[in-house]
Parts: C-alpha cells; structure tokens; sequence
C-alpha cells in the first residue's frame, strides 16, 4: 500500500485543518467539571474539564478570562463555550474557551455571592463599622448620573423635604465598565475634598446587568473606606446590591434615601409647634401655682405683722430664761444641803475630830500608824501627833496586851 511519509508538524497541521473545518467543533458548548484550574502570569487560564470517565484540556487567553463576572473555582461545574482545534507543538487537541457559564445561577449571581462571602469574610459588612447619618447635613454629595431619573427624585425630594441643605452632585457613569472606577474615585473625591458631610450614591432600577456596577469590589471598598457616612440606594425595593451590605444606610430607592437623609421640614414644624403649645401650657400652669403660693403666703399673718413673730418669740425667751433661772436656783439650793450634809459626814470622820476629844495618833519613824504595841520596840522613836502639836518620844518600855 502506497503512502505519503508525514513529518509531524505536517500531520498535526492536517489534523488541525480537518478539526477547524468541522462546523460543530468551530462553536461548541461542553458541560463539565472544573479541575486543575490555574492562572498564570500572562493572564491565561489552563484548566481541565471532565466527567465520570473522560478529561478534556481547556485554555481560556487573558481577553476572554477578564470579562468573567466570577471566579471560577475546581470542582464548579460549568459550561464551557469554544472551539475545539489542535496545538500543532504538542499534537493534542483542546478546547479554546470563549466564555464560561456556571451550573444553575447565572455567573453574576456566583460573582455576586463569591464576593458578598468574600467581603464578609473581611469585616466590610460588620455593623461595628456603620457611621451615623447626620441629623442635619449641610451639604449631601450626590454620586449619580447627571443625565437620571435618580439624581432628579433625589433633588426633588432633598429641596422639599429640607431645602437648608446643599446638594452636590459628583457625575458619574453608573452603568458599563466605566462606571466601578469613576463611582469609586468620586466617593473618594467627595473624601478629600470634604465635599459634603453625607455621600448618596447609586442609581434607577434595571436588570442586574445594569446594576452590576455598584456589585463591584471597587466600589464597595471605596465606601467601606469612606470617612463621610454613606446611603447606598441602588434599584428599587427588591435589588440588593453589594454597595447596600457595605454602606452606612441602605436605601430602598434613590428617592427614599432622600428621605432618610434629612428631615422632614413640614414633621419639623408641626413638632416645634406642638413644642410650643406644651411649653406655654407647662408655664401656664407653673405661674399658676407660683401665683396661689404667693397668695398663700401673703395671707399668713407673719406677712401681715411682720413684728408678731418676734415679739412671741420674744415672750416665749421670757418665759425660757425665768423657767432656767428658777431650775438654777432650785439645783443650786439642792446641791447646798447636799454639801452641807456630806461636810459633815466628812467632819465626823475627821481623825482631827478625834484629837480634839484628847485622843492621839502615834506613828514610827516610816510615818506608818502604830495600833498595837508590838509594834513597836524599846528605843524605838515615835510621834505622837496631839490636836495641837506633836511630841517625838523614844520607846522605853513595850506592855503587851492590856491598857
């Protein structure tokens, strides 16, 4: 049998030209799983894709992988857009992906909920880190589109609502992929410059596909670093954005986070009037009971004779000091008997008293008081105390007993 000999490059070549004029491999859709997902330096990504029994080597180049809304992830199953076609170096084929799209949600609702868990992983999203809204902003910078029904709703309802505060409108592209960096940098323009002491940022409702600028990590690190309180009003009720989780306050509707932002100058007045009415009757009814205090006190007689009252208590001294003089006189009387009577005692218990009768006292020489002879011994010396005068004696003889 004859046959052409075929370098390698020559038959990779052939078979690379026979796979790009097949029809069904030009555009092809392969449902798989994710495996031995890597990105390399260049911005390409090399993945494989496989079921139960078989593997098919993918490659998605940088331009394609950077308009993928999430991030892709092993053992994601995905379906996997491209062509199929040979690398003529290696002499095997693969499949060359243009797009990837994840199982069940689409891939904004992965992205979306790959970066809520992410950020919330981080702290972004803790209530610790909420600022307060201001009471009374003067000035709210507005990070919108200028040509939107938003920032209209937002300055219609602003200027009725509270027409004391400045309103600031910072443009911005709220929709494409212009829209993430120029949102972020007015938020932190709006920082630098102080421009407003209140941030209101988002836009009108849509699709997610026209809200996904405020889903953007950009962004959302741009409010969570904001110095300014934020209100986040993206959509309407129902859509939940990314920049809604980070901001101080979220908004229903543009028009709602108008509302939220300031008070409202009608509720206002109606409360200070209502304040009023109850300040006028609480100092009504305060005069009225200082004013029946002082007639009450203009009717008690020490405000009709002053001199009353100091001449009762005048007689009632009177009356004190001759009630104390007659307590002292009487006391002072009681305590005279009462030293007459122990005067005496004392006299009658005076050892002077008995000396007088003739009786003496007779003590040694140490002073101590001899009561019995024995007592004493012969030569001893002796002072016999008289009720006049003392005589010293000398002992010349001791009689025991008897008189």
């Amino acid at each position: 049998m004859d046959s052409r000999v075929l370098s390698v490059t020559e038959l990779n070549n052939h078979i690379k030209t026979m796979l790009d004029g097949d029809s069904l491999l030009a555009g092809i859709a392969v449902f798989g799983e994710l495996s031995n997902y890597k990105i390399y330096p260049s911005g390409h990504h090399y993945f494989t894709l496989k079921d139960a029994e078989s593997s098919l080597r993918c490659v998605m180049f940088k331009g394609s992988a950077s308009k993928l809304r999430f991030t892709p992830e092993n053992g994601m199953s995905v379906t996997a857009v491209g062509r199929v076609t040979v690398y003529p170096r290696d002499g095997a084929y693969q499949l060359y992906c243009s797009d990837l799209m994840p199982e069940g949600m689409g891939a904004l609702h992965v992205a979306f909920e790959q970066l809520k868990d992410k950020l919330s992983k981080e702290g972004l999203f803790d209530p610790a880190h909420k600022k307060p809204i201001p009471r009374y902003p003067d000035t709210i910078a507005v990070v919108t589109s200028s040509a939107g029904a938003a920032v209209r709703d937002i300055i219609r309802v602003l200027g009725k609502r509270w027409p004391m505060s400045k309103v600031v409108v910072l443009p911005v592209r709220v929709q494409g992929e212009e829209a993430p960096p120029e949102i972020a940098g007015a938020i932190r323009y709006a920082n630098k410059y102080q421009v407003g002491d209140l941030i209101i940022t988002g836009r009108g409702g849509g699709s997610i596909e026209d809200l996904w600028a405020f889903n953007d990590e950009r962004v959302a690190r741009a409010i969570y670093e904001s110095d300014i309180p934020v209100i986040s009003a993206v959509g309407h009720e129902p859509d939940i954005t990314i920049s809604d989780y980070v901001a101080d306050l979220r908004a229903a509707t543009p028009s709602n986070a108008a509302e939220l932002a300031v008070p409202d100058q009608s509720e206002l007045r109606e409360s200070l009037y209502a304040f009023r009415i109850r300040t006028g009757q609480a100092m009504g009814k305060k005069l009225s009971q200082l004013k029946a205090r002082v007639e009450d006190l203009s009717s008690r007689r020490v405000m009709q004779a002053p001199t009353a009252y100091v001449d009762q208590k005048r007689m009632e001294l009177d009356r004190s000091a001759i009630a104390l003089s007659s307590s002292y006189e009487r006391l002072l009387s009681e305590k005279k008997h009462e030293f007459v009577r122990l005067t005496a005692s004392l006299e009658a218990l005076s050892p002077l008293k008995v000396l007088s009768r003739g009786y003496s006292v007779v003590t040694d020489a140490g002073g101590r008081t001899l009561s019995d002879s024995a007592s004493a011994n012969i030569g001893d010396s002796v002072k016999v105390s008289l009720s006049k005068g003392a005589l010293m004696c000398r002992v010349d003889e001791v009689i025991i007993g008897g008189n």
